[in-house]
């Protein structure tokens, strides 16, 4: 991406550059008040004109990725850091995610070059973003930390044993091979290690007990690449082991939850940061609120942990109070960048107005630039670059335009005006003014867990047919309780012939499942206690023999076949996808990719797309749909449940509300007559794409010219109802 930090020319402001002198001499409280859009170029002529670490404080621990990658559009230069806050909440001990430690030990390895004498020429002031709570949280001192960090250099002399033993002490673990940040091993002469700020470990080869030579080498090939003299190695962990717990591996068990027991004299980020560094708070109201009920949280988090007899009543506290933070807060130049309402900002957020707005219209756009005049520079920065400058070419004044307007490749939160003293404007518009559409928000990472167990019923209602994979087809009765031993629980009750019934527990609730049939033919109930249900799987198992034949004929015949070949990306698709809401996964795209390239060929396409809850599955379907339709096709979305088909509904709605596309449901929360509609519509071409329960394998639903076939949940249907479409 270009980076553009010139789009506001902020040295032209003189109340910016009274904002310097005053940062420079008394580093009182500033309160600025500037609009979110122009907070990010704002720290980047700071960074530019101070040279000095910069943190920045959000309430939003979900905005700092976002903001990080926003902000390498307005600075090129030094580091851009995210010191995270940890998962667990304070007094739970629980282990800190390997990554969420490495980024913050990334942040305290800069911040502490900046206090040693022999880095402290080579350090580059860094960006810092975090949260209110990762400011809260404790870490051990600065000076326990720099005390624990050591320079290795060739030609010096190093006991081989003392060396391993202060790594583990220091957090890293030993491993045959390394093949992580924060390990190391020992073979002979050789020793390798992988700090925790490194992208590749370095191998040190000894000759006798000095260091021969030091190389960075690739984990996968173990081939060196680069050799260098002095090897920084700094704690791989928020604590420093006591010599006592070094010994039978102790280490492995000690978490961050240690670190006010083992650091009488822990701190802060704050105690990292050099003289002359500048904090921006995003706005400082919020983040006292949002410090207290942190705080309000972890007292009664102390109080149940102390009452389980799991928390010693004398354990310390992990984190720092809001008013711990305000009075180390005091010692730097401390920028309140929000909106407090009762106190007038700075005088630099008068220069700043709103971006007029355009609804997806560039015509008015570029009408509005010629029917203005007033001086100004316009710069549009927008992931459609290729789209609109295409619309500015179709335009009758075009030039005109074109000596008016900037045009580049990007995405920003929003754009603004900003009026200098001579009378000059910039105008700055991204896609939220152009098309409405937000940034796209990086993708977090899932923390592992399992379905809750009410989503395999929550479907399901009483006088459904339902399967107990081991006591075979009854009717569901509905949610009971009933009392065992004195407790009252809940279960799922299914009824069975002669009147029998069964309770099944509700964490049992992934044994059952909708009876799916291909017709309307009602099935017959199982007696229980007979062999009736193991007859009857016995001869499925027989049946699956000649369905496996059947399949093997027809997918012979469809390699064969001649299918239909869609047509390339249209302009509409690349708009589409531009508005996507997230940045997209290596995966992901590779599987779109892969997708369009089945769909452009002249053959049926079959493909199984698997991936976690939350991985961007439907984006990937929904693209593939949206170029079946703009080739004339029309596409059915076959899913187990209800619910399913109604969170699809409104997905698919909604991101192609933009274009001229119909979307329609079949399932139960439709009416018979809502029903007889969308069939209708279906069979004549005016519904582009249709999403249903097993309802869409009913034999009155006809599709005009059915071009793509979507199965969600696929697991969930039979073989026969998977094939249905394709005979």
């Amino acid at each position: 991406m270009t980076t553009r930090p010139d789009l506001i020319q902020f040295e032209r402001i003189p109340a910016f550059n009274n904002l310097l002198d005053q940062i420079r001499s008394d580093g009182a409280p500033i309160l600025l008040s500037l609009p979110r859009s122009v907070r990010l170029p704002f720290m980047a002529a700071l960074q530019e004109k101070i040279r000095n670490p910069i943190l920045f404080i959000s309430s939003r621990p979900d905005r700092l990725q976002s903001m990080q990658e926003e902000f390498d559009f307005w600075s090129s230069e030094g580091h851009k850091l995210i010191f995270p806050e940890p998962s667990p909440l304070f007094y739970e001990r629980t282990l800190w995610d390997q990554e969420i430690r490495k980024e913050r030990l990334d942040t305290l390895v800069s911040l502490s070059y900046h206090h040693i004498s022999g880095l402290r020429d080579q350090a580059k002031p860094p960006v810092i973003f975090s949260s209110v709570k990762s400011v809260m949280t404790k870490t051990l001192s600065r000076r326990d930390f720099i005390m624990a960090s050591q320079t290795l250099k060739v030609g010096e002399r190093y006991l081989l044993d003392e060396l391993v033993r202060k790594w583990v002490r220091i957090g890293y673990q030993p491993s045959g091979i390394v093949y992580a940040p924060g390990q190391f091993s020992r073979r002979g002469g050789l020793l390798d290690i992988w700090p925790i700020y490194s992208d590749y470990p370095y191998r040190l080869d000894f000759f006798g007990n000095d260091i021969d030579t030091i190389r960075q080498f690739d984990p996968a090939s173990q081939r060196s690449f680069e050799k260098i003299s002095t090897l920084p190695i700094p704690p791989a962990r928020e604590l420093i082991l006591p010599d006592d717990q070094i010994e039978d591996n102790q280490n492995q068990d000690i978490s961050e939850f240690e670190i006010p027991l083992i650091h009488s004299s822990s701190s802060s980020i704050l105690g990292f940061l050099p003289k002359g560094s500048i904090v921006l708070l995003d706005n400082a109201s919020t983040l006292q609120t949002t410090a207290d009920e942190i705080e309000i949280q972890a007292l009664r988090t102390r109080e149940e942990n102390i009452s389980s007899g799991i928390l010693d009543p004398q354990f310390p506290s992990p984190y720092i109070s809001w008013s711990e933070m305000a009075d180390e807060l005091s010692r730097f130049a401390c920028i309140d960048l929000g909106y407090p309402i009762g106190r007038e900002g700075h005088s630099l957020s008068d220069a700043f107005l709103t971006s007029p707005r355009f609804g997806g219209k560039p015509d008015m756009l570029f009408e509005y630039l010629i029917e203005d005049d007033h001086s100004r520079n316009v710069y549009v920065v927008t992931k459609q670059r290729e789209r609109l400058v295409e619309v500015l070419n179709e335009f009758p004044k075009r030039e005109k335009i074109k000596q008016a307007i900037n045009i580049f490749e990007g995405s920003l939160h929003s754009g603004w005006r900003v009026v200098y003293p001579d009378g000059i404007e910039d105008l700055l518009l991204t896609d939220s003014e152009l098309f409405g559409w937000e940034i796209p928000r990086p993708r977090r990472r899932k923390s592992a867990g399992v379905e809750a167990p009410e989503l395999n019923y929550a479907d399901l209602t009483p006088g459904d047919w339902v399967v107990h994979i081991d006591y075979g087809i009854g009717k569901f009765g509905g949610l009971v309780k009933r009392y065992l031993e004195g407790v009252e629980r809940d279960y799922l009750l299914i009824e069975y012939a002669e009147s029998d019934q069964l309770y099944v527990p509700v964490y049992q609730a992934d044994r059952i499942s909708t009876y799916l049939g291909v017709d309307q033919q009602k099935p017959g109930l199982t007696r229980l206690g007979s062999l009736q249900w193991t007859t009857a799987k016995t001869q499925v198992r027989h049946a699956v023999k000649e369905v496996a034949e059947d399949l093997i004929s027809l997918y012979s015949k469809r390699q064969i076949a001649t299918g239909y070949a869609f047509s390339p990306d249209t302009p509409w698709q690349k708009m589409l996808e531009s508005s996507f809401p997230y940045i997209e996964t290596d995966d992901q795209l590779e599987a779109i990719i892969a997708v369009k390239q089945d769909m452009e060929q002249p053959r049926p396409m079959d493909r199984l797309l698997c991936g976690d809850v939350g991985y961007g599955k439907t984006e990937v379907a929904l693209r593939a749909a949206f170029k079946a339709v703009m080739d004339g096709k029309q596409v059915g979305m076959l899913v187990p449940t209800t619910v399913l088909a109604q969170q699809h509904f409104d997905t698919f709605r909604s991101r192609l509300a933009p274009f001229p596309v119909q979307v329609e449901m079949l399932s139960r929360f439709r009416t018979p007559a809502e029903q007889a509609e969308v069939i209708l519509k279906l069979e004549s071409g005016d519904v582009d794409i249709v999403i249903g329960t097993h309802r869409l394998l009913q034999k009155d639903v006809i599709f005009k010219d059915l071009g793509l076939l979507i199965i969600d949940e696929e697991q969930r249907f039979g073989v026969a109802h998977k094939e249905y479409f394709k005979k």
